[in-house]
């Protein structure tokens, strides 16, 4: 217990770093999250300073990728409310709908068939190129029990795309070359772009009108993470994903579905928004503590083994997404 704590201030003091770094201008303008640099700096940790402290400590760091995230995750519910839906209709649901479950798809079968990539990593990838980025990735982890090193893999390339797009999109959308609206274009952002990180970066320099919406639908998106765990765990099973001679049950990630319970406890506005501000604070750095840990257990050398192939599949569903995404927002919104 004594060791695990430590552990747990250790990732602590990790995560506050990453924070303070996040916070100087420079980061700010490139809109790089806590959650980031906290990744970088345990992958750091990984390769050079491990061997210096304690390996008991290691509790702790597992601890912080397993139940820290998860309260992470449930906190992330506060971001959201109900209301949202219906700001953007049903045709802003269905076009998030399709993005999560089409790029899914198309990724597990490009990774799987095509690349003939590890089927985690493969996973892993898809949905945080079809769901939210990096928290889609670790909370995807929760259910296939994978090991850290295939998650870093996963956030790293989901991450270097979802950046490109963040600049890449407003330059194109000025320079004329997307025919969309204001609307269509914030709709496009949301549906497209991997971490609300990006869609923030991407839609504020747009204006109030392309970053509204953007938002909305990226948080829908958000809140298609809890139908897809619960509908990956059961299909793990079916399928056989992890055979072995155990007898396996299903997994219901229960804290997805508190995840949800928090949204709708948060669409009926009891909070002051000071002390949603607080708990988003709060719930970014648990989530910048899971990112951190998740570095500590990533060396180099796993990376090496690994090859080019979640580089080629990232690039792949970017460039799937740009497309898919820009027919789905002019043609239906």
């Amino acid at each position: 217990m004594k060791n695990t704590f430590y552990g747990v201030l250790f990732v602590a003091f990790f995560a506050l770093i990453a924070t303070f770094i996040a916070d100087m201008n420079f980061f700010k303008n490139l809109v790089i999250s806590p959650l980031i640099i906290g990744i970088v700096l345990g992958i750091f940790y990984a390769n050079t300073l491990k061997y210096k402290f304690p390996n008991t400590w290691k509790r702790g760091i597992d601890f912080s990728t397993k139940y820290i995230l998860r309260f992470g995750i449930i906190l992330y519910g506060f971001r959201l409310n109900f209301q949202n839906l219906q700001e953007v209709g049903l045709i802003g649901i269905l076009i998030a709908f399709c993005i999560v479950l089409f790029t899914f798809i198309f990724g597990y079968i490009i990774g799987t068939k095509v690349l003939k990539l590890d089927r985690e990593i493969t996973i892993l990838c898809s949905a945080g190129s079809s769901i939210c980025g990096a928290a889609a990735v670790l909370a995807t982890q929760s259910v296939l029990k994978n090991e850290a090193y295939k998650s870093a893999i996963a956030v790293s390339f989901v991450v270097i795309f979802g950046t490109i797009a963040m600049f890449l999109y407003p330059f194109l959308y000025k320079l004329g070359i997307f025919d969309l609206n204001a609307s269509q274009m914030g709709v496009y952002i949301g549906a497209t772009l991997h971490e609300v990180a990006h869609v923030v970066g991407a839609s504020i320099s747009l204006g109030e009108d392309v970053s509204k919406d953007a938002i909305i639908i990226k948080m829908i998106r958000v809140i298609f993470l809890v139908p897809f765990l619960i509908l990956l765990s059961f299909w793990l099973i079916k399928t056989g994903f992890h055979s072995n001679n155990e007898k396996v049950k299903v997994v219901i990630p229960w804290f997805a579905v508190i995840f949800i319970l928090v949204v709708g406890f948060n669409s009926f506005g009891f909070l002051a928004q000071s002390t949603i501000t607080n708990i988003n604070f709060l719930d970014t750095f648990a989530l910048t503590m899971a990112m951190s840990a998740l570095g500590m257990e990533t060396s180099f050398d796993k990376f090496k083994n690994v090859g080019m192939k979640p580089f080629y599949l990232s690039f792949i569903l970017f460039i799937w997404l740009i497309v898919v995404g820009y027919f789905l927002a002019k043609f239906l919104f």
